[in-house]
């Protein structure tokens, strides 16, 4: 049976069954696409259906095209990974540590020990968390009447740190403030930046955090599953005229955008004559960048939102400039030091430089980490490796 044959079976099936409203799946070599396919509904109880140039929210995929645009301004000499992040972004040097909360409910801060540096930042090891994961985070919101990150206001970057940088990893708005790094240094809006310096050079001609006319056309509703199970569509959607784009999960586009993404990285930076990084770079962001800190589970303040997730359990795993990185083969066939992340519609892409294969995979569910579409892109993960 052809990989093709196999892939359309598997990804099939799970709609015609209900695990997914729809879903679309793609694969890469280093040289070009090896599969592609989309099957079910763009929302259900309507006709559209899931197509490979469907656009669907890729929210926390944004990251690692943030990180990239951060590591092109280190390849240009206008950052350094350990220089203090206050020096681009004067805020990130008076950022306390949250110490706990007083009988009033207010929050008790102090000093922290060190400057945040852009390492820090893109390895999620800064000391900023998430209101998804972190009770603390949503307490100190409410203390301190702070908008939810979805907003894309500035006041909802103006959370504390957790603990002080450096110490260890938490997921968190980390790559928001890199967005703004890169913005500030750069001197342009961060989707002007990523328009000229990676969507142009790499055909990312779907890739935005404004949804054109053209794309809502082609738009993805992102599916709410309740508790019994069944979904219903919604009309979440991220701020169309933020106050600033979010470069930690602002950005929408398709599976075939972000799969260019993924075979340049599988090329050491390059796409045909265009080179968007050094070898050498792609080298650095591929490895572990945080010491001895290991990612840990993400534990879930909000069920709607996201389940309690952690990849490949019992694994030990890091993360570079900006994926996570397993450090033993996976049991998907995925080598030992891979590229991967997420994002919390469900989302996953992951990039083995190792046998130069990778792959992109979006549904549009919540809660993160959904008990039917996470097993079912493992599953498509296996059948590329097996194919």
């Amino acid at each position: 049976m052809s990989l093709k044959t196999k892939a359309d079976a598997l990804l099939r099936m799970a709609t015609e069954s209900g695990d997914v409203p729809g879903v679309i799946a793609a694969a890469t070599d280093r040289n070009g696409t090896i599969y592609e396919g989309g099957f079910g509904s763009r929302a259900l109880g309507e006709p559209a259906e899931m197509t490979p140039d469907t656009v669907v929210w890729i929210a926390s995929m944004t990251k690692a095209l943030i990180g990239t645009a951060a590591m092109q301004l280190i390849e240009q000499g206008k950052l350094a990974l350990d220089m203090p992040a206050g020096d681009v972004v004067p805020v990130l040097g008076k950022v306390d540590v949250l110490e706990g909360f007083d009988a009033n409910g207010q929050p008790r801060t102090r000093a922290a020990k060190r400057a945040i540096t852009l390492r820090h930042l893109l390895t999620h090891t800064a000391g900023f968390g998430y209101e998804a994961w972190n009770a603390n985070v949503v307490r100190y919101q409410q203390a301190m009447g702070l908008p939810r990150i979805g907003s894309c206001q500035n006041a909802a970057l103006r959370l504390p740190l957790l603990f002080d940088p450096g110490d260890r990893w938490e997921y968190g708005i980390n790559i928001d403030w890199v967005g703004k790094i890169v913005e500030a240094v750069s001197g342009k809006k961060l989707g002007i930046y990523l328009s000229e310096n990676m969507f142009g050079p790499l055909g990312m001609s779907d890739t935005a955090f404004r949804i054109t006319p053209g794309m809502r056309q082609r738009l993805a509703k992102i599916h709410q599953r309740g508790e019994d199970g069944t979904f219903v569509p919604t009309n979440t959607e991220i701020p169309q005229d933020p106050e600033f784009e979010m470069g930690g999960a602002g950005l929408y586009g398709t599976v075939d955008d972000y799969l260019k993404f993924v075979r340049m990285m599988l090329n050491r930076g390059r796409v045909g004559s265009e080179r968007v990084l050094k070898p050498k770079t792609v080298e650095l962001m591929s490895h572990n960048a945080m010491g001895d800190r290991r990612v840990t589970m993400l534990h879930t303040v909000d069920p709607a939102l996201s389940n309690d997730v952690e990849f490949f359990p019992g694994m030990p795993k890091g993360w570079g400039l900006t994926f996570m990185i397993n450090n033993e083969q996976a049991p998907t066939g995925r080598s030992a030091g891979s590229l991967a992340w997420a994002g919390i519609a469900n989302t996953y892409f992951w990039i083995d430089l190792t046998r130069g294969l990778g792959g992109v995979y979006a549904t549009q569910i919540r809660p993160f980490a959904d008990h039917k579409a996470l097993p079912l892109f493992f599953e498509f993960e296996k059948t590329i490796y097996q194919g």
